[in-house]
């Protein structure tokens, strides 16, 4: 059993101080993985990868509402998920009137137009997924490894305890299903 799984088992039964060494353990693969998922972003974003993990391990460690992990693997699965609702709640957040959403940045140069916002791409590929989840929840969960938490099939596979075959079937579906979903949404 890893320290890590260890110490995950120690927070299970209530241990305080388990939080607190879980993180300097987990801290710099958590930190790769919020780094990955923003360099997608656009230019600009109020949260960075340290704010988006220190987000994300509050998350999971904070007040336990039944949440646990099985091993190493399992609470990388949960961070993946706790980042990807982090996202998606300030994406959703940004579309609020209160803060902006019915407004559009547009660049100062008049010959290249404004990109499309991300947030609006973020958002459709969460009602996509959420659906996908519906239907086949180990692909859902593939694609949030892959997508969210920047992991490669190999390592998503790994995470959720199947073999690499499975995993590239449920990846080569998932991605095939959400295309098709995003683009009978625009």
């Amino acid at each position: 059993m890893s320290e890590v799984s260890r110490i995950l088992e120690r927070l299970e039964q209530g241990d305080g101080i388990a939080a607190e060494q879980l993180l300097p353990l987990v801290y710099q693969e958590m930190r790769k993985l919020a780094a990955r998922k923003l360099a997608h972003e656009k230019p600009g974003q109020s949260l960075d990868a340290t704010g988006l993990v220190h987000e994300a391990y509050l998350r999971l460690v904070g007040p336990t509402d039944g949440k646990r992990w099985k091993d190493h693997g399992h609470f990388f699965a949960a961070a993946a998920e706790a980042m990807r609702h982090i996202l998606v709640d300030r994406a959703r957040r940004k579309r609020r009137p209160k803060h902006g959403g019915n407004h559009r940045r547009i660049e100062l140069d008049d010959n290249v137009p404004a990109p499309p916002a991300a947030e609006e791409d973020l958002l459709a590929l969460d009602n996509a997924l959420t659906r996908l989840a519906a239907d086949d929840p180990e692909a859902a969960r593939v694609v949030q490894l892959r997508y969210f938490a920047g992991l490669s099939v190999e390592q998503a596979a790994q995470s959720l305890g199947m073999s690499r075959a499975t995993a590239y079937r449920h990846w080569t579906f998932a991605r095939a299903w959400l295309l098709e979903q995003l683009a009978t949404e625009e």
